[in-house]
């Protein structure tokens, strides 16, 4: 471990003084293993709030639903409605304006410390497989392992160059950064045949819970998927399950998701379904609706895919006796995506190598049931995230649900207090600036305290400030704001801006106060090359 690059870990070294004391007295052969909680946290890639199954999806999603089962499934809690800069809040517990990632992921995360450099300094195996939508390589910012795509797209089956007997694959952008360990590559071009990234995200991460199986160190496990992200590309047997299964389209399909949300218990009637923004079905073409019905197919199939290799992660886990004492916090980076890629040369079917394709808008207003609008926006459709976080040893009230409200910026917060270890001031020669959310681990043990910081959203178009059970919320910047009472309509469907204009000027002053504090345009600090 290299001391010049770890803060002081004051509350670390006055534990071991205590098992040191008492090998004094009793010696033992062995170090007394580290009893904190491993922490697993999965984060999925433009998943809509209803696509998977405890949410409300006909997706066949067993593994989450069994967490859901075991945990606690969160109906209020927040990204930022864009990838990088939500995977940044997530990283850093800072606001994406706070540490450079507000505009592009282009330059090295400033002001902060990362969960990787955190927790392996607070003495955890640090590893990270899946994307990472930012600049570094994650072995510089304190992962002791990493794979993965460090881009924000990539083709599944082929990020790189056409192999030998295959055909071309789709790309947006032909050289995707790609890490192995250390080494960048642009382009990669994987020499395994079978090579999809979700199964070779799930295959690393099961290498590594390998390797530290006996450690006496507890691990963290960053399992960073791309799926569902566009493009749509799926396994044949993942697709085939799903044959015919959207061929009523998106009416019937959204219908039954909201009702499926309300049996369940995860909604109640304050859940107003809210205006639909997708084309009718029976507008549509026989062309054209066999082709969306295909989309959906291959979607589900992704979101299928990656379930299972969720189940392959727990099932090791399991197997070697952690899972009990570990915390598996499951999100996504943003609501489903509207984003419409239209990339010339792509062909073939939709799924395979050679088709770029994206989901839509339409199927996208689905995915986000019953929220309205999706990614880009800041509406709960484009920033509520489906969140579950399961700890058998340590949840209170297994199979709840939960309106706390919450925030990316609240992950690196609640690590600190599961680490127990103080948050530094400073680290690898450069300040960091205080986390800005609120730990949730209160919640998992069965402590509603509700929310005592206000939360900010600002992103392209979007803007928005959640005080209490109050939100202003507008897309475009010179439109006027719009009012919700949360508690009352968390789907935003009736808005009081003009009944309460005292309330809609004194929140917009917070989001101008908070957006002057925030607006960072260089580093606090220049950070060295950790």
């Amino acid at each position: 471990m290299n001391t010049s690059r770890i803060f002081s870990l004051t509350a670390l070294a006055t534990t071991a003084c205590c098992c040191a004391g008492a090998q004094a007295q009793k010696p033992r052969k062995e170090a007394p293993r580290d009893a904190r909680p491993n922490v697993l946290l999965i984060c999925a890639d433009d998943l809509g709030w209803s696509d998977i199954g405890c949410y409300g999806s006909e997706v066949q999603t067993p593994n989450l639903d069994r967490l859901a089962a075991e945990g606690i499934r969160f109906t209020a809690f927040h990204n930022t409605s864009k990838s990088f800069p939500s995977r940044s809040c997530l990283l850093t517990g800072l606001y994406a304006q706070q540490n450079g990632y507000f505009k592009n992921a282009r330059a090295p995360l400033q002001n902060c410390v990362t969960l990787g450099e955190y927790m392996k300094s607070a003495g955890y195996i640090t590893l990270w497989s899946g994307k990472h939508h930012g600049a570094e390589n994650p072995r510089t910012r304190g992962f002791d392992h990493y794979y993965g795509l460090r881009d924000g797209a990539c083709n599944y089956f082929n990020p790189g160059c056409q192999r030998d007997g295959e055909g071309v694959p789709a790309q947006k952008v032909k050289n995707r950064f790609w890490c192995v360990e250390k080494q960048t590559y642009a382009p990669f071009t994987p020499k395994e045949k079978d090579f999809y990234t979700t199964d070779y995200f799930t295959k690393y991460a099961l290498r590594w819970l390998d390797e530290y199986k006996d450690a006496d160190r507890p691990f963290f496990l960053y399992l960073a998927y791309n799926a569902p992200h566009d493009p749509l590309m799926a396994w044949p047997e993942d697709i085939a399950k799903y044959k015919g299964r959207y061929r009523d389209g998106y009416e019937a399909i959204r219908r039954e998701r909201y009702r499926r949300q309300l049996d369940m218990g995860l909604i109640d009637g304050r859940f107003r379904l809210s205006e639909p923004i997708f084309e009718p079905w029976a507008s549509l073409s026989p062309e054209r609706r066999a082709e969306e019905e295909r989309k959906m197919e291959v979607y589900a199939a992704m979101i299928d895919r990656m379930d299972q290799g969720i189940g392959k992660v727990i099932d090791k886990l399991k197997e070697q006796g952690k899972y009990d004492n570990t915390i598996i916090i499951f999100v996504s980076d943003n609501g489903a995506s509207a984003e419409v890629v239209d990339l010339k040369g792509s062909y073939g079917e939709i799924g395979t190598m050679t088709n770029w394709t994206s989901l839509g808008g339409n199927w996208a207003n689905v995915a986000n049931t019953p929220f309205r609008f999706y990614k880009n926006y800041s509406y709960e459709g484009g920033i509520a995230a489906p969140m579950i976080v399961t700890w058998p040893r340590g949840l209170a009230k297994p199979g709840t649900v939960t309106g706390h409200v919450g925030h990316f910026i609240d992950i690196m917060p609640t690590f600190v207090e599961i680490a127990g270890v103080p948050y530094p001031e400073e680290y690898g020669g450069h300040r960091v600036l205080p986390c800005e959310g609120e730990s949730f681990l209160p919640v998992i043990r069965g402590e509603e305290t509700g929310r005592r910081k206000p939360i900010f959203w600002e992103w392209q178009y979007g803007q928005a400030v959640r005080e209490g059970r109050w939100k202003i919320v507008k897309h475009g910047l010179d439109n006027p704001w719009s009012l919700y009472d949360m508690e009352a309509d968390p789907t935003e469907t009736r808005d009081l801006a003009a009944e309460q204009p005292d309330r809609v000027k004194r929140m917009g002053e917070m989001f101008d106060a908070w957006k002057k504090r925030v607006s960072i345009t260089k580093a606090v600090d220049k950070p060295k090359n950790l």
